[in-house]
């Protein structure tokens, strides 16, 4: 597994610095996961609506990634640790 998508919630390093001040929580596709499962998850983590989530998840698969939220870097951190609890590949940048 490539080491950008390190499932350690509590990985530092570069990912931490340029996350002190915020970021982009950023989605990336596994080719695992369905389509509804990934929309369900970005629903009920990032507070997504439905349509916001399921163009998140098309832009996902079709591009290879997509930047799904923009926050305070304590609350990516969490929706990073949520999301990669459920088996998504996510990174903060």
């Amino acid at each position: 597994m490539d080491s950008n998508f390190s499932s350690n919630p509590n990985r530092k390093g570069s990912e931490q610095r340029q996350t002190e001040n915020g970021g982009c929580l950023v989605l990336h596709n596994d080719k695992v996961h369905s389509f509804d499962f990934v929309i369900k998850a970005l629903e009920e983590v990032c507070a997504h609506s439905s349509d916001q989530a399921e163009q998140c998840a098309i832009i996902t698969h079709y591009k290879g990634s997509c930047e799904i939220m923009k926050s305070d870097a304590t609350t990516l951190r969490e929706m990073r640790l949520q999301l990669i609890g459920r088996g998504l590949k996510v990174t903060i940048e």
